[in-house]
């Protein structure tokens, strides 16, 4: 698929325009710092454009300001005392260089104990931790699906986990197949059912219309309060890029 990337300034805002085929024009606003997009379909003009999102301008400033003013973590060095998130929770580091096989455990209710070979730097040390996130969230997302499937009447062909910068998560609706968002093994665990949840949602409609809002107050009725709370989650330290 072929696409066309420009600029346009619209009410002083900064719009990177991507045309390709597709039939509907989609604005979003992303982290960190608010960047503007817009995908729109290959044949819309510039001042079409314009217009779709002129008239969205108050939705557009909200969104910068929320993320103008959501916390955001600073780089983890990975070195021992600093501050780490599981399911919700703060652990403090303590980094142990044994010469053994790396592993990550919890210990005493608020230490997470990383275990690397001597002379691992930062980077082994944050692949390390990667690694056991990956796995402790890929293991708590069989149960939720075999809870939520049958009462949502889907069943998914496929799932995943990947770092997302943009998403908690994502649904491929021709495909079946969804995608969960690395980061959520760090938030609460009903933080990780209502995204799942939300993205099962989108096999029985697309989009986020007022039947998705009348299903998702069916099967999740607190689900407006887990999205706010993962929205005012701090945002991790990313290279973002576009």
């Amino acid at each position: 698929m072929s696409t066309e990337r420009t600029t346009l300034t619209i009410a002083g805002l900064q719009v990177e325009v991507v045309r390709k085929a597709i039939k509907n024009l989609h604005l979003g606003v992303y982290p960190p710092d608010g960047h503007v997009r817009v995908a729109a379909p290959a044949y819309m003009s510039d001042e079409a454009v314009r217009v779709a999102v002129s008239t969205r301008l108050g939705w557009v400033r909200r969104q910068q300001a929320r993320f103008a003013g959501q916390a955001r973590q600073s780089e983890r060095e990975m070195v021992h005392g600093e501050s780490h998130y599981y399911l919700g929770v703060r652990y403090r580091l303590l980094v142990e260089e044994v010469d053994a096989p790396p592993q990550v455990r919890l210990h005493g209710g608020n230490k997470l104990v990383l275990q690397v070979r001597p002379g691992a730097d930062a980077d082994r040390r944050r692949s390390v931790l990667d690694a056991w996130y990956r796995a402790e969230l890929k293991r708590r997302i069989p149960p939720l699906l075999e809870q939520w499937q049958p009462q949502i009447g889907v069943e998914v062909a496929g799932w995943g986990v990947k770092r997302m910068k943009t998403r908690w998560g994502s649904c491929n609706i021709a495909a079946r197949r969804i995608w969960l968002n690395l980061e959520l093994i760090k938030k609460p665990p009903h933080c990780l059912e209502y995204v799942l949840v939300h993205e099962l949602v989108h096999l029985l409609e697309r989009h986020h219309n007022e039947r998705f809002h009348a299903l998702m107050d069916r099967y999740l009725p607190q689900w407006r309060l887990h999205r706010d709370e993962l929205n005012r989650a701090p945002l991790a330290h990313e290279d973002w890029e576009y």
